[in-house]
């Protein structure tokens, strides 16, 4: 019997090894993925203020946009109720003061988890959602965000940001054992 529940307590270590490295690996990426909208994940904001997670976010998707990579980005996320602004109102005025003009910027302003972001910017985008969309997240949150943008349907393409604020062990860890989780989470619910 306790064999048996070493080999099942070493089946799932294995397992669960095996699915952070291939969150941590993250899809492929080549720097040079094209669609029509950046969709930006949200994450929190500060007061009326995006967040330094959630600014880099924005930041790469400016730069997506500057490229020529993307026409449009849509900030997705709502409000909690201790902030003054919602994340897609944060990230909307932080990218207009770098230069974004506001008619290239869509909002999705309700949602509250990833799930939410990506189901709700269906329904932003209407017929735009048919063509070539690139997801913009942290790349620890890659894996899952391309695993729920495709059971939304869409043609996403990976567009990690370059750089993380996860950028210690002890910062990084915690990230990854809860998108290992919600990973699973995600997988359970497809069945």
């Amino acid at each position: 019997m306790k064999r048996r529940l070493a080999l099942v307590a070493g089946a799932i270590v294995l397992w669960l090894g095996a699915v952070a490295a291939w969150i941590a690996i993250g899809p492929a990426v080549t720097g040079q993925e094209r669609g029509e909208t950046a969709i930006v994940l949200g994450a929190a904001v500060i007061g009326e203020r995006p967040s330094p997670v959630f600014a880099a976010r924005l930041d790469h998707a400016a730069t997506l946009y500057r490229e020529g990579r993307v026409a449009r980005i849509l900030v997705t996320g709502g409000r909690s109720p201790e902030d003054s602004a919602s994340e897609a109102a944060a990230g909307s005025a932080y990218l207009q003061a770098r230069g974004i003009p506001e008619a290239a910027i869509l909002l999705e302003d309700r949602s509250r988890t990833t799930r939410q972001n990506l189901a709700n910017a269906r329904g932003v985008l209407g017929p735009m959602r048919a063509k070539p969309v690139l997801i913009v997240s942290d790349p620890l949150h890659m894996r899952r965000a391309m695993a729920m943008a495709a059971a939304e349907g869409f043609d996403a393409r990976p567009a990690p940001t370059p750089t993380t604020r996860y950028r210690s062990l002890g910062t990084q860890l915690p990230f990854l054992a809860r998108e290992v989780w919600f990973m699973h989470v995600h997988w359970l619910a497809a069945i």
